[in-house]
């Protein structure tokens, strides 16, 4: 996945303000991305064993993440206008579908006593943020900096890492250590 980044046109300040809404999209796609990337390694880290199903979910994440850099450069070659900022909203919010499907089915591999299941328990960033997301669709049809306003606030609580993955693994290398 490419996210792309053009140098301004002049060599000026007004020529870097003048890219300055894509540094900020490529900014915010690049932050989700990291997201992702973050939050999946720490979920396979507790992955004992995969199945079908679970390639399958996480090839589902792969795709509405493959398209995020699409949806980005949209978004901004068209001046962040009503579609293209709704369909940056709707591949932001599919993206969320696919992690929490393929969360799930890790967790049905591993049943309700798994190391993801007890690393993970209420897990309150994932349950807000797809309704966040159904927000920030809904508010760009009053103005796509809304959606946007939205869609950024879904990043700033995912910016804050989720520790529970690392104490889980901690706790049970701490724990088989004594025994």
């Amino acid at each position: 996945m490419v996210l792309e980044l053009r140098v301004p046109e002049s060599a000026s300040w007004h020529g870097l303000a003048a890219v300055a809404p894509t540094f900020l999209s490529y900014l915010l796609s690049f932050v989700y991305v990291g997201i992702y990337w973050n939050n999946h390694h720490h979920m396979m880290n507790l992955a004992e064993d995969v199945n079908g199903l679970i390639l399958w979910a996480n090839l589902h994440l792969l795709f509405w993440l493959s398209l995020i850099p699409f949806t980005t450069r949209w978004m901004d070659e068209t001046g962040f206008v009503e579609v293209p900022v709704l369909i940056y909203g709707i591949n932001l919010l599919l993206a969320a579908v696919a992690y929490e499907l393929l969360q799930w089915s890790l967790m049905r591999r591993q049943g309700a006593g798994g190391p993801l299941a007890a690393a993970t328990g209420g897990d309150w960033k994932g349950k807000v943020s797809p309704l966040i997301y159904l927000l920030g669709i809904g508010l760009t049809l009053v103005h796509p900096v809304f959606g946007i306003a939205a869609f950024t606030v879904v990043a700033l609580i995912w910016l804050v890492p989720d520790r529970r993955v690392e104490r889980y693994l901690a706790t049970r290398e701490h724990g088989s250590g004594e025994h």
